[in-house]
């Protein structure tokens, strides 16, 4: 149910950044973690804005449907993506969820979601021109003759013969895709240790991703958001599939680990079912999940953010792929979710429709706890919608596509009128507010707040107007 609390005071954890800084702080006091003043990045991404086919705002298109809910415990630190014809393939699709914790997750989150599908792609592109020249070598190994193989290092023809093994159990796609995503998520993580406007010390996000090519989906995961594909079953009846793990403290793989690095793993009394991960010699943060991005204070202490990756065959049986941070698992089962989706009157509001019957959960399961923020991301593996569920396949033509830009940094066109993406037009709701907005009115909320899901009390955070 969320990531940090902390028994401890506000004072800055042993060996933060914000300890021992004494004059060096007063120095650089105006420059801020989080401060808009520094613009460098939000330049240096304005490009994904207007990238075709990337959406990471309240809507939809022909294939996905996307929204986020701010819950009442702060800012919201959900952030979720869609990009069709990812890396220039027609035929591809990236989509995310990623749910931030701590003081600077909303930041986290939205750095992750900007930055890592750009590693991904770099990644894959990569790998599949070393897949390329690996198979070029063992074609020309099998047409040597005795006296040329004689020159191949034993070294050189023992990793060919193991990756032709590999490529003979898997798929080549999974082999090339599970790679790029190992080394996507290590650069990724690298980055924000060292990244000069976000920290993350204290502060991290999950991530459950996917890329869809053709029938092929490999899916990466860290943290405890979650994937769900809702499929038929041999008897047509729409059943729901968990395709990913909730990577929590409590399963024994993932304590056995922490505890090896020194880490310490258990639950609050008033919270006997949340298991949390502890510094070694301090009651702090008290993260609920075993792997995230960022949150460097846990890193040497069990805390990775290597994700778990896995592959399917999707067949025409398989309808649609739910992606939601846990805002959404903790009041709804699978199924539910499956079935909300099903039964939403389109594929546009089929994301907003499962967010919606999210939030009246917390109310009436939790009437006295802070409703979580929700975000959603469906996809529809079906374009052609006679063969979908009945629900959608009625009613579709009466609801046109739509988009909210419930966060920023869209063009300006966005607040001007329709914009094509892909040939297909997205209509945008004037009164939402964009991103800058919502840091501007929601830094405030931040003062005094706890999370759910992490015991580290967030100190108090002013925005500072820019002139």
């Amino acid at each position: 149910m969320g990531s940090c609390l902390s028994a401890e005071s506000r004072s800055p954890l042993p060996g933060s950044p914000s300890a021992g800084l004494g004059v060096r702080r007063k120095k650089n006091a105006k420059k801020r973690f989080g401060s808009r003043g520094n613009s460098f990045d939000h330049r240096k991404d304005e490009y994904l804005y207007k990238i075709p086919g990337r959406l990471f705002f309240n809507g939809s298109t022909e294939v996905a449907s996307l929204f986020t809910q701010q819950g009442k415990k702060g800012t919201n630190q959900d952030a979720m993506i869609v990009w069709e014809n990812f890396c220039s393939r027609n035929d591809t699709i990236f989509c995310g969820v990623f749910d931030g914790h701590g003081p600077y997750g909303h930041m986290v989150a939205r750095k992750v979601r900007d930055s890592l599908p750009q590693k991904l792609h770099a990644q894959w592109e990569v790998n599949a021109k070393s897949e390329e020249v690996l198979r070029e070598i063992s074609l020309n190994s099998s047409s040597m003759n005795s006296e040329d193989t004689s020159f191949i290092s034993a070294d050189e023809d023992s990793r060919v013969s193991v990756d032709l093994e590999e490529t003979e159990k898997d798929p080549e796609i999974y082999q090339i895709l599970k790679e790029s995503f190992l080394k996507a998520f290590r650069i990724m993580d690298r980055e924000l240790r060292v990244h000069t406007s976000v920290d993350c010390f204290c502060s991290g996000t999950t991530a459950v991703t996917f890329i869809k090519q053709g029938q092929d989906l490999v899916i990466g995961n860290v943290g405890d958001s979650r994937a769900v594909l809702g499929t038929r079953d041999d008897d047509n009846t729409l059943v729901a599939v968990q395709l990913t793990v909730d990577l929590k403290p409590n399963l024994p793989a993932e304590a056995e680990r922490i505890k090896k690095c020194r880490g310490r793993v258990f639950a609050l009394q008033d919270e006997p079912d949340v298991a949390r991960v502890w510094l070694p010699n301090n009651d702090s943060p008290g993260l609920a999940m075993a792997r995230a991005f960022g949150d460097f204070c846990l890193k040497d202490f069990g805390l990775i953010a290597v994700p778990d990756i896995s592959y399917r065959r999707l067949t025409e049986k398989d309808e649609f792929i739910v992606l939601a941070t846990d805002g959404i698992w903790d009041v709804l089962s699978n199924k539910e979710v499956v079935d909300i989706v099903a039964g939403a009157p389109s594929r546009s509001t089929a994301a907003r429709a499962l967010v919606e019957t999210a939030v009246r959960g917390w109310k009436m399961r939790y009437p006295t706890s802070k409703t979580d923020d929700c975000a959603v991301v469906c996809l529809f593996l079906d374009s052609n919608t006679d063969n979908i569920s009945s629900a959608f396949a009625s009613k579709e033509k009466d609801h046109p596509i739509s988009a909210e830009p419930a966060e920023a940094g869209a063009d300006k066109e966005h607040a001007d009128g329709p914009t094509t993406v892909d040939q297909q037009t997205i209509k945008v709701d004037e009164k939402v507010a964009t991103e800058d907005d919502m840091l501007l009115d929601d830094y405030s909320a931040l003062d005094g707040v706890t999370r759910v899901n992490t015991l580290l009390n967030l100190p108090r955070f002013t925005p500072r107007k820019v002139g």
